[in-house]
């Protein structure tokens, strides 16, 4: 007697490979239609993203996969029962298996009505959380408390909990992070799904999930093109126990995530930022202070941005922590162990840092075991032209919520009037949404600098500069005629590279500067 029908075997069996799926994946789209068969509709994407069409409660292939598990999972369930009071046989591990692996998926979208809202408050999410077990706990032993049938997921109670409120999470974090409807931003959206649960989910349940948060995560990419984003996504998304009794998690998920941007501090301050320090260890320690990496906990995860910037002792410390997971705070002997995750973010290449002597070979191996790219958004662009149609209204709706169709849409008449369409948008997303700004406060927006053909480009400019931008032009003249000191030669190149940056940590590293220095010539101070 075989627990499945021949018929209902290959719909059995594709549900549960979907039930182990990276969702942002095309294979997600393929094993969906391998279980449908002649009732799959076709979608309009390959592949998951976030538009109107593919949210989940609003696919048909994802109905009327819901709805025929739900009805097979009732019928196989009530075979199992009748056989256990003693009027069938015993059914081999494999088919246990699917069964196990049908009724994943059956709770999970029973679960979802409860955790796919995203505005709740941190009270409203612990409130949310107790009536979630409370709902699950029941719906698991209607489903896997049969008699004495072993199945594989029937003692992990606990653990099933805890990977749905991890999936949920990860979900809808990777969606709100990466937006468009591009083949980069959808490989982006895999690759972030893999550094949280790897490559291989079945792997991952049976017991991966509490060593992944000891692999670090390096995110490298253009300035401007969401590295932050990324980190959150990830850092969000971790792991985090279920106490049972007390029905609430160990930690909640919006809590857990500290971004530091090393550049923003004094390099004689990053270490007592990131590992904190007694009091007494330096002249302005006035009492203990808690480092970042204490703060972040035993659940949680610390985004070290720009982590070219860290200087050699810092390096050297930060090795320790990747390697043994312990630090010290300054001024301290007593070692404290570090249980968190680290993502570590920079535009620099590190290969060539290392070449130049100013990063640790060793520091890097210990980083790049799980490295994302973030891909430009000249390069979504190129992929799909109307990219920029999905991004305009997703980044006016946070502006001016209220005037989203109309401002979008002037945004969008904008560019299509005075952007080509191969502008190649250096600032990459932060540089689309200061053109957003731009249009909603002046009514236009001015590239820095101009492309070809607008005011101020090398089609508008002086043609004796050889088509150099205005700002640039009056520069070389004035040096060509010796009309500079030193000091305004670097004050003038300050500015210029300051202004074509955007921020005083890019121009300091472009140039070679302090910081500090950078920001006293721009502002016109020697």
């Amino acid at each position: 007697m075989q627990l499945f029908a021949e018929g209902d075997l290959p719909f059995v069996q594709a549900v549960a490979e979907l039930s182990h799926a990276n969702p942002f994946l095309p294979e997600r789209m393929e094993w969906e239609q391998r279980a449908l068969g002649a009732d799959y509709v076709e979608e309009t994407l390959g592949y998951w993203a976030y538009t109107p069409d593919q949210m989940v409660r609003r696919r048909a292939n994802l109905f009327r996969l819901i709805e025929r598990t739900r009805t097979l999972g009732e019928s196989t369930r009530e075979k199992l029962r009748v056989v256990e009071t003693g009027l069938g046989g015993r059914w081999d591990a494999g088919e246990l298996q699917l069964y196990d692996d049908l009724v994943v998926y059956i709770l999970f979208y029973e679960m979802f009505d409860l955790w796919g809202r995203r505005d709740f408050t941190v009270l409203e999410r612990e409130t949310l959380d107790r009536d979630a077990w409370r709902r699950f706990s029941p719906l698991f032993e209607y489903w896997f408390e049969l008699g004495n049938h072993p199945f594989p997921t029937r003692a992990r109670k606990v653990a099933l909990f805890e990977l749905f409120h991890q999936v949920y999470r990860a979900f809808f974090n990777i969606f709100e992070c990466v937006i468009g409807q591009s083949v980069p931003a959808a490989e982006l959206r895999a690759r972030i799904w893999q550094s949280i649960f790897s490559h291989d989910f079945r792997r991952y349940r049976r017991g991966l999930a509490p060593t992944m948060r000891q692999v670090t995560t390096l995110i490298t990419g253009p300035s401007g093109s969401g590295k932050e984003l990324v980190a959150q996504a990830i850092g969000t998304s971790q792991a985090i126990p279920f106490d049972p009794r007390q029905e609430r998690f160990a930690a909640q998920s919006a809590d857990s995530y500290h971004a530091i941007n090393i550049s923003a501090f004094a390099r004689n301050l990053v270490e007592s930022e990131l590992f904190g320090h007694a009091k007494g260890a330096f002249t302005d320690a006035s009492g203990n202070r808690i480092g970042w990496l204490e703060t972040c906990g035993d659940h949680g995860t610390v985004l070290l941005d720009e982590i070219g910037e860290l200087d050699a002792t810092s390096q050297v410390k930060l090795l320790r922590v990747l390697q043994n997971r312990q630090f010290q705070r300054l001024g301290e002997t007593k070692i404290r162990e570090f249980k968190g995750k680290v993502i570590a973010a920079t535009n620099r290449d590190l290969r060539r840092e290392i070449v130049a002597g100013h990063f640790r070979e060793d520091l890097y191996y210990r980083l790049c075991s799980d490295v994302i790219e973030t891909p430009s958004l000249a390069s979504q662009v190129r992929d799909n032209p109307d990219v920029l149609e999905q991004l305009v209204p997703y980044i006016v709706a946070r502006m001016a919520p209220g005037e989203t169709p109309a401002l979008a849409n002037e945004v969008l008449d904008w560019l299509r009037a005075n952007l080509s369409a191969d502008y190649p948008w250096p600032g990459n997303f932060r540089e689309l949404e200061q053109c957003v700004r731009n249009v909603m406060i002046c009514g236009r927006y001015i590239p820095n600098p101009p492309p070809t053909g607008q005011p101020g480009g090398a089609a508008g400019g002086d043609l004796s500069s050889g088509g150099l931008s205005v700002e640039v032009a009056e520069l070389a003249q004035r040096i060509e005629r010796q009309e500079l000191t030193g000091e305004e030669l670097l004050q003038a190149y300050c500015r210029l590279v300051y202004r074509r940056l955007g921020s005083f940590e890019q121009a300091a590293r472009r140039l070679q500067l302090d910081r500090r220095t950078v920001r006293a010539k721009v502002d016109g101070r020697s």
